[in-house]
Parts: structure tokens; sequence; C-alpha cells
């Protein structure tokens, strides 16, 4: 038989059956996240790259970071990621090799600093675990402040060392052998 209906029918029951298909719904998805880069200019290069992150929250919920880094972003004020966190840390989080520019004050010391807390997971008396090394004392410095306030309350043990003599009698003279 013949099916008689308004034109209105008939454009709600086009739209019933046309589901969106998966390769739709990952095509959207691309351009939103393609948009958001854009938006936030992040360029980035390789394959298979994780998503960036719009919120600090993000990281709690989808990497499972520790609460109490959660709460030390906060209390240092710092709201929304810069666009070199946005997209960095997700990078890192994901055990991905990384090779970032950024101009000075734009939070790359942040954005290696909470992958680093986080792949680590807890503290552990193993010795030095994770190393930075950075080409001035001021850098260093730097770092290691961040590093100090990130890991506030969590038990990390953050040290900085710049001259071995030092590093042997606050270690120990066995700590080259050591570590």
């Amino acid at each position: 038989g013949i099916k008689w209906m308004s034109s209105l029918e008939a454009k709600f029951e086009d739209a019933k059956d046309k589901k969106p298909t998966a390769e739709k719904v990952e095509r959207l998805r691309r351009e939103k996240i393609n948009r958001f880069r854009n938006q936030h200019r992040i360029n980035v290069q390789g394959t298979d790259l994780p998503d960036p992150i719009a919120t600090f929250d993000e990281l709690q919920k989808e990497y499972k970071v520790h609460p109490k880094i959660m709460e030390n972003i906060q209390a240092a004020g710092f709201h929304v990621p810069t666009p070199i966190q946005m997209q960095a840390i997700p990078v890192m989080l994901h055990g991905r090799e990384l090779l970032a520019s950024a101009p000075t004050g734009s939070g790359k010391t942040l954005a290696f600093c909470i992958p680093i807390l986080t792949h680590l997971k807890q503290p552990r008396n193993k010795g030095f675990r994770a190393l930075i090394i950075s080409p001035t004392r001021e850098l260093a410095s730097q770092t290691h402040r961040e590093l100090v306030k990130l890991a506030e309350g969590t038990g990390f043990r953050i040290h900085m060392i710049h001259k071995a003599a030092e590093a042997a009698k606050k270690f120990g003279p066995k700590s080259s052998k050591k570590f």
C-alpha cells in the first residue's frame, strides 16, 4: 500500500532512518579536536595522538592523577591549562616521546612534572626514580621549586643536586655507586 504523510512527517521519518555511522561519529570527533587545537594554536605531528585536555579536572577523570597533586595544582592558582599543557600532558601520560616548543612562561615545567609524578604513582625507598637534567642552575632551581609545590603532601622527596661533592655528603659516600 501507499503510505500518506505530510512533508514534516517525511523529514522526521528520514531522520529516524539515518543513524550516524561509527565512521561519521569519529570524523566529527576529529573535526572538533582539530578546531580545539586550532583555536588554542596547538600544532602537533605524529600518529595516534591523544586528545588534548581542556581542563585540569580531566586529568583526574581520564588519567587517575593523584588527588593531592590535583589539590596542589588548584592551590598554586592553576585553573585552566595552557596550550602546551593541554597537549603535552596527555602525550606524556600515554608514555609517548615528546619534543615541544613554547615561549618562556607558558607552563612547560608543569607540563612535564605532572606526568612524571603520575608515572611514579607513589613514593618508594628505592633511590632516585626520576632524573631531570637542566642546562642552567636557574632552570634547575625553578624546576625543583615547582616539583616541591606539586608533590607536597604526596610523600615524594624532591632533591636538587648541583655539585658532586655536596651530593656525596648529603646522600653518603657510596651514593655514586648506588645510583
